[in-house]
């Protein structure tokens, strides 16, 4: 395998342009978000495309006969849901800025 200076500029480029599409993906992600819920809708909770948390609602009914720990799983549920969300759509962005064999001329 011969790899010339056109070759290792062409690698050099496409690196620098999957670089640039990361960074913008990443402030993508950043402003988009997901919601999931728990307990059929009692506590919702909202993540950016990131994994961040950026709100928790708690329904009043929740708290009504109901212990704090049963509570503390309804939140805890609808955040983890909610971050597989977001960490699912996140893969599935990245895979579409990451170049295949195609893009490398392999």
């Amino acid at each position: 395998l011969r790899c010339g200076m056109a070759d290792i500029q062409q690698l050099f480029q496409l690196g620098q342009q999957v670089q640039g599409r990361l960074q913008q993906l990443q402030i993508d992600l950043a402003g988009r978000t997901v919601e999931a819920t728990a307990g059929a809708g009692l506590v919702r909770a909202t993540v950016d495309g990131q994994g961040r948390l950026r709100a928790i609602v708690i329904d009043a009914e929740a708290f009504e006969g109901r212990d704090a720990e049963f509570l503390s799983d309804l939140v805890m549920s609808a955040v983890a849901e909610a971050q597989r969300q977001a960490a699912d759509m996140a893969q599935s962005e990245m895979r579409k800025v990451q170049p295949g064999p195609a893009g490398l001329g392999l």
